[in-house]
């Protein structure tokens, strides 16, 4: 299905894997120009020349620590010019009040939370003055099912939605969309390090952590290719009513009680 966005320059955070390189490839599927970022510039490379050789898209790696404020300002000064951005760089440490220490906390918010806002700062008015552009914001599912073993990422994820909402809910008068995505459980080498920390808080041993799997909607994890193409759905104008919403992606899983 064609979903109207050949030609479009698309820059993805956290691009060199997981769900961002899943985007990414998605994105390229459509025709889209990239500009992909991330810390691993080695990974960047390859995954950008594996693209632009089976697509026949262009393909900008661009290597850069997305939780300094400077970084992020200059990966905006060399790809100012972009259509849509997805938003999707950050890993939020598992761990309860008492195991993620104040000064780890702020650093995973410095990459996910701060550095999705600021972003969305950098961006947002050259779209909003071309009267064209999307925003999509990967976020997570703890933001609507927070618990307590996952509180640093269930907060940061529940600001993001709210953000998403307070920022799409005016921006369409803009001609903007900024739409969020929150994934549930989705097989990336994220969900093992994931299940690895809930294994040691529930077990004391974190090599059980496949026991954290069980039950999952459908008997498996969300495939990162299903996150792509939904944010590949968002960002087109088949999406084209969406701005605001945060839509869930977890198999129904928050309402299993």
């Amino acid at each position: 299905m064609d979903m109207g966005l050949a030609g479009k320059r698309v820059l993805i955070t956290g691009g060199s894997k997981g769900i961002g390189l899943a985007c990414a490839e998605a994105f390229a599927r459509e025709g889209c120009d990239l500009v992909l970022a991330a810390r691993d510039g080695a990974a960047l490379e390859r995954a950008g020349a594996d693209i632009a050789a089976r697509h026949g898209v262009r393909v900008a790696p661009h290597a850069v620590d997305l939780s300094d404020p400077a970084a992020r300002e200059g990966l905006h000064a060399a790809h100012s010019g972009v259509d849509v951005l997805v938003n999707n760089a950050g890993a939020i440490p598992a761990g309860t009040l008492h195991d993620v220490p104040l000064p780890r906390w702020i650093e995973a918010w410095n990459l996910k939370v701060f550095g999705f806002i600021h972003l969305c700062q950098l961006y947002l008015p050259r779209m909003e003055a071309e009267n064209a552009g999307v925003v999509v914001n990967v976020i997570g599912m703890a933001g609507r099912a927070p618990r307590a073993d996952y509180v640093c990422g269930a907060a940061g994820n529940a600001a993001l939605i709210a953000f998403t909402a307070a920022v799409g809910g005016r921006s369409v008068d803009h001609g903007v969309r900024v739409v969020g995505v929150a994934p549930g459980a989705t097989r990336t080498e994220r969900i093992v390090q994931l299940s690895k920390s809930r294994a040691k808080t529930r077990f004391g041993d974190e090599s059980r952590w496949e026991e954290m799997l069980d039950g999952l909607p459908l008997g498996r994890p969300a495939h990162p290719q299903e996150i792509a193409d939904l944010a590949v759905f968002c960002a087109g104008p088949r999406g084209g009513y969406l701005s605001g919403t945060t839509i869930e992606v977890d198999g129904g899983a928050r309402f299993r009680g």
